[in-house]
């Protein structure tokens, strides 16, 4: 047999593809290790993901191989747009490992609502500290006659504001409080009537006197 006849031979040529598929295998299996071994170990660093919305944060996880969890919301912050992150552990900077998890805390929609205090009764002195401490704005101050100057009734957008009602935090409050004008008129007519009494007895004197 001569050597053209061996080398286009079934047995060689089948050798020869036995051969060609090996070798491939072993450089898929060469390159498999090599990347294994280039990133063992390897650390990634922690984007920031501030005021990024969710489709925004799992687009920069993913090209990342890292994956992320949603915590309970915060309490609003008007800096951040709504559900974004407002945020996040690991703190950004940080270096993890591939296919670490992420926990992000995310902005709501808004403040939550909170019952509205009894500040009825009490003095505009007293009232307003405590509405201010819960959150709330106090907004326009109207004046009603009344003996005291207690805070006689508290309205929200126009309506009447009952105590418990619950109502968003930053909400503006207006107070209608009494002006004690009646306390003065009760007093100018308490003044009139002494006045009044006291000639008769200066009187009485004279006549004792007689």
């Amino acid at each position: 047999m001569t050597f053209f006849q061996f080398v286009f031979s079934k047995a060689f040529l089948k050798q020869l593809l036995l051969a060609i598929v090996a070798l491939l295998i072993l450089i898929f299996l060469v390159l498999w290790w090599l990347r294994i071994s280039t990133n063992h170990n390897e650390k990634i660093e922690v984007p920031n993901l501030a005021k990024l919305s969710l489709d925004k944060v799992e687009e920069k996880l993913d090209e990342m191989d890292l994956r992320y969890e949603i915590l309970d919301s915060a309490n609003y912050n008007p800096e951040f747009p709504k559900y974004s992150v407002i945020e996040q552990i690991p703190k950004p900077g940080k270096f993890v490992k591939e296919d670490r998890k992420l926990y992000l805390t995310l902005n709501p929609s808004g403040y939550r609502k909170i019952e509205v205090p009894d500040v009825l009764g009490r003095t505009r002195r007293q009232a307003e500290p405590t509405l201010l401490a819960m959150g709330f704005v106090i907004g326009k101050i109207s004046y009603r006659p009344h003996i005291s100057d207690n805070v006689l009734e508290m309205r929200y957008k126009g309506e009447k504001l009952d105590p418990g009602t619950p109502i968003q935090k930053t909400s503006v409050i207006d107070l209608i409080v009494g002006d004690q004008s009646l306390n003065r008129i009760q007093s100018e007519g308490d003044s009139s009537g002494e006045d009044q009494k006291a000639p008769t007895n200066n009187e009485g004197d004279k006549n004792d006197e007689f």
